[in-house]
């Protein structure tokens, strides 16, 4: 463990309040349909009984989160209704009264304590650089930037309407946990955080390989390698009563009624493609610009018959299923079977070179960066769960610092076309290149060095998204091209950010697999 910081930590506040004063001038901005899913899950769980929560259709925007999120709506439908009582309608779709629209930001704004407290347990965690008095050049302070004022998490949480803030404060307060030793509330946390939003199965692995590894088992053989003896019975049961009984809590009531079933149907919803409306940069969208590529090739050369072939199915910017033209289509399965293959050397590396807590949180970040590389109908937002982790990593080691500068400047701008009227884009290219430029700052003066945390090609790849925003955001919306190819920036965008993700995935991959020496336990 890092020995406590002897100075107060008065800036902390101020540090939460002031990014907590920038998140109510969103309260008037752009809000996505988002907006209305969550309007109408209060509506739902305030208006019908329980019975129906999960069976209401009266809107698209079904109720698709588990339960123990649709009870937090349902409490924060009883502070709605002093509000504005006509959005608690089933009826009333896409009702947005300013009253409505108050209450929704500032429902956002409030739980965000829940990530604000998650915050600074992590600061509480970093190891400090000894000698350091400056407190703007310290980890703590520096982690506590890159969290609070997270670009990603403003504009999604806060223009484009979510709550990512405080989802992801169960997470990173439950990874504190583990930094701390205190493993059965870090996993008492992450079993709440996953019968809050399911999307966190994507980490679920790390946990499951390391609580076993180095909680059930208490001993370690002297080369390192574990001890069977020392498996704890108790400790196995322990865990497994905390993670049952909130899943009891959670799903019992609707086990009890016979709707499990309809509830998981709700939950994994598979028929809505292999991609999302906007391509998350992963391997599919590479794969899928591969397909167009073979399909114009085709063409030109009277391979294919442009007739017979499918129109824009993948660019379309809608949620369907499509078929593949040349290249085989992909399924579910498929994507699964991708998916472990990709987290499998990060656990087997953790059960059988466990590197303490620390080794942990660098498999849980690859486990959500192989299941966003290669997972069913992703997110774009998914990449955030390997950001924010990260940025506890990159205070502390110079190598994922780089990582962490082209993985977060990659992942943060393929956010943009979440954001895309016209008058939301001086806030978000601002906010950006605010992180952007307080993320290297801080970094190069916590790294310094002779050695520039980047290389030449790194820097190159980075400065090439400045060309993409310009040709995207500013070029091609003057251009008549708009018209004929309206969903080209989507793709540019998303292959583009593609390679840096990638790239990412694999750097962390090689920093994982080559450690030679065990590291301290924390």
């Amino acid at each position: 463990m890092a020995a406590p910081v002897v100075d107060s930590w008065s800036w902390f506040p101020a540090l939460a309040l002031g990014v907590s004063l920038l998140k109510c001038l969103f309260i008037n901005a752009y809000h996505s349909t988002d907006f209305e899913v969550h309007r109408n899950w209060l509506a739902i769980t305030h208006s019908l009984p329980v019975s129906r929560w999960y069976h209401e259709n009266t809107s698209e925007w079904t109720l698709d989160y588990p339960p123990l999120f649709a009870w937090f709506e349902f409490g924060l439908s009883h502070v709605a209704q002093h509000f504005d009582r006509n959005m608690l309608l089933v009826e009333n779709l896409n009702y947005d009264s300013p009253a409505t629209v108050l209450f929704q930001r500032l429902s956002v704004i409030f739980t965000d304590l829940v990530f604000i407290f998650a915050v600074r347990e992590c600061c509480r965690c970093v190891q400090e650089q000894k000698g350091s008095r400056d407190i703007l050049n310290r980890p703590s302070f520096v982690l506590a930037v890159l969290l609070l004022w997270n670009f990603g998490l403003l504009i999604v949480d806060h223009i484009h309407f979510q709550y990512n803030g405080f989802l992801f404060g169960f997470l990173l307060l439950s990874v504190a946990k583990h930094l701390q030793s205190r493993h059965l509330q870090g996993a008492l946390l992450f079993a709440l955080l996953l019968n809050l939003k399911h999307i966190y199965l994507y980490v679920a692995p790390a946990y499951g390989i390391y609580l076993l590894r180095s909680y059930c088992f208490t001993q370690d053989n002297k080369d390192g390698s574990i001890s069977w003896r020392s498996f704890s019975p108790l400790r196995l049961i322990a865990l497994g009563s905390i993670v049952g009984s909130v899943c009891a809590l959670s799903f019992g009531p609707f086990i009890a009624m016979g709707q499990l079933p309809q509830v998981l149907s709700r939950l994994f919803p598979f028929k809505r493609g292999l991609c999302h409306a906007y391509w998350a940069p992963n391997i599919w969208a590479l794969y899928n610009i591969l397909d167009k590529v073979l399909v114009t090739l085709g063409v030109r050369l009277k391979l294919l018959q442009e007739a017979e072939l499918p129109r824009a199915s993948m660019t379309g910017g809608l949620v369907q299923e499509f078929q593949h033209s040349v290249l085989p289509s992909i399924t579910p399965s498929i994507t699964l079977v991708c998916t472990l293959l990709s987290i499998l050397p990060a656990a087997a590396s953790i059960w059988w070179r466990p590197g303490g807590a620390r080794g942990f949180l660098r498999c849980l970040l690859l486990c959500a960066l192989g299941s966003f590389m290669f997972g069913w109908h992703v997110h774009e937002k998914a990449i955030l769960i390997a950001i924010l982790p990260l940025s506890i990593l990159a205070v502390e080691s110079r190598e994922d610092a780089g990582i962490f500068l082209v993985l977060t400047t990659t992942g943060h701008y393929s956010l943009f076309p979440l954001i895309f009227t016209p008058a939301e884009l001086p806030i978000k290219a601002v906010l950006m290149l605010m992180f952007v430029i307080y993320s290297f700052t801080a970094l190069r003066k916590l790294h310094s060095g002779p050695v520039s945390l980047l290389h030449p090609l790194e820097s190159v790849y980075l400065l090439g998204l400045v060309v993409v925003a310009t040709a995207c955001e500013i070029v091609f919306p003057l251009s008549p091209w708009q018209q004929k190819l309206p969903f080209l920036p989507l793709l540019v965008t998303s292959v583009y950010c593609s390679v840096g993700v990638t790239y990412s995935f694999l750097r962390l991959y090689v920093s994982l697999l080559r450690r030679d020496e065990k590291p301290k336990q924390l």
